[in-house]
């Protein structure tokens, strides 16, 4: 029977996610496949969390090209953004955890695209008069990748129900960055 790595990938994160210390043999498990054939796919747990954050990083990266950032206004692409990006909070969520993925010389170069992406749509939205200035626009960048972790840490607690990820992260995140003239 031949592995679905994308699907063991996926069945890795919601275990890990859930239960960040779990053992190679509990991800097999939830994998449905021995030990040793993931051990044949993954040497380790250092090479299966960088399999995770490859995923992790390509599927943010098609969501943002889903959501077409780039267009209309800047709070209605953070609202499409969301949407695209609730998918992949779960293994976003368990990634976030991995300190080790973003430390040192081997941060994988994917990470600062995606911040660069992130911190270029505040910015749009700055400078069309969307956004607060006094809020940085690295800071509404963290503080969207903070609430799409939390929002998948909600959502798998059972603390929030799926169909509200995306209004009450991209509201709470707007309500905060929108401008308003006083």
């Amino acid at each position: 029977m031949a592995m679905d790595r994308e699907q063991v990938l996926r069945d890795a994160a919601g275990l890990l996610m859930r239960k960040s210390g779990a053992t190679l043999d509990e991800v097999a498990r939830a994998a449905g496949i021995s030990r040793a054939t993931l051990n044949r796919h993954f040497a380790g747990r250092e090479a299966l969390v960088r399999a995770l954050e490859d995923l992790g990083i390509a599927e943010c990266e098609g969501a943002l090209a889903k959501a077409q950032i780039e267009g209309g206004s800047a709070a209605n692409a953070v609202r499409r953004m969301v949407r695209e990006l609730e998918p992949s909070a779960g293994l976003l969520a368990f990634l976030y955890t991995e300190n080790q993925l973003f430390e040192g010389d081997e941060q994988n170069e994917g990470w600062a695209r995606l911040d660069a992406d992130l911190v270029a749509l505040f910015r749009r939205g700055q400078e069309a008069g969307e956004f607060r200035l006094e809020l940085s626009p690295v800071w509404m960048a963290e503080a969207l990748c903070g609430l799409v972790v939390s929002g998948a840490w909600a959502v798998s607690e059972g603390r929030l129900a799926r169909n509200d990820f995306t209004p009450m992260i991209a509201e709470l995140l707007l309500g905060g960055a929108v401008r308003r003239d006083r």
